[in-house]
């Protein structure tokens, strides 16, 4: 069942500009013990998220007290919550798209993140790009088709995890996850600022990494800079933090950054 606009409901009308134009956003948070991890950062987002998609702003009260309802039904899980402009508007146009839509549901934590925490994770080149698109990139729009190919692909090729690069050939992100590289006492992470996804736990670890040994910087590379790396981590809210054991032809042993920052994640 779903929590929609209060009420404990499987329908969502068929004019809803989700079902036809994928006009919204959303959030994945985790939970632990029956609370909300990062769950004003979560709400943040949301805030961000319907800015850049110049709909009405959320009412995160209402919202976060909705994830913490949630929360206390599933002692560890995750929780996602959708915002959509709603239904009205005449064709792409969303004049008169006054009421927007909350959907919120909770699942199970998913199992095969505490695997990969122990043996790393294979990161497979996935030969799905990401277009390029400022007014988009950053947030978590409902407009998810590219992760959809690539996450086909992977489960065609029995990947793990993909490594993907935007049309002009750098780095972006994985498919459900940032990304992260080290050489030597300097950090990496590529910049979400033209596509991708700039997502919590890379938020937190940039936060992070700005007060510690290591430097850190958003750059623009092609993939073969990952041959030259130390280390690689792939994060999301849900991982939180995992090591790579290898990227295409290339093997990683160290997991001497993962080490420090697995504990300030979880």
């Amino acid at each position: 069942m779903y929590l929609i606009n209060g009420h404990w409901q499987q329908q969502l009308p068929a004019g809803d500009r989700a079902i036809q134009f994928g006009d919204g956003c959303f959030t994945t948070a985790r939970v632990v013990a029956g609370e909300v991890r990062f769950l004003e950062q979560h709400l943040q987002r949301l805030r961000q998220g319907c800015r850049q998609l110049l709909m009405a702003e959320p009412d995160v009260s209402q919202i976060g007290a909705e994830m913490r309802l949630l929360a206390r039904q599933q002692a560890d899980g995750v929780i996602k919550v959708i915002i959509t402009r709603g239904s009205g508007g005449r064709g792409y146009s969303a004049a008169n798209c006054s009421q927007p839509t909350r959907i919120l549901c909770v699942s199970d934590a998913p199992q095969h993140y505490l695997a990969w925490r122990q043996q790393g994770v294979a990161l497979a080149l996935s030969p799905v790009r990401l277009g390029c698109n400022p007014a988009l990139a950053g947030i978590k729009h409902l407009n998810r088709l590219e992760q959809v190919l690539i996450r086909t692909h992977l489960d065609q090729t029995g990947g793990e995890e993909a490594l993907v690069l935007d049309s002009d050939g750098m780095l972006v992100e994985c498919c459900a996850a940032n990304l992260f590289w080290r050489k030597g006492n300097r950090v990496y992470t590529p910049s979400v600022d033209r596509a991708g996804v700039n997502g919590i736990m890379r938020q937190h670890i940039v936060a992070l990494l700005a007060t510690s040994p290591w430097s850190v910087s958003e750059v623009r590379e092609p993939v073969q800079t990952l041959e030259e790396a130390d280390e690689v981590l792939a994060c999301n809210a849900l991982m939180p933090v995992l090591p790579v054991r290898q990227t295409e032809t290339r093997h990683y042993s160290s997991r001497e950054l993962w080490r420090w920052l697995a504990p300030q994640c979880e």
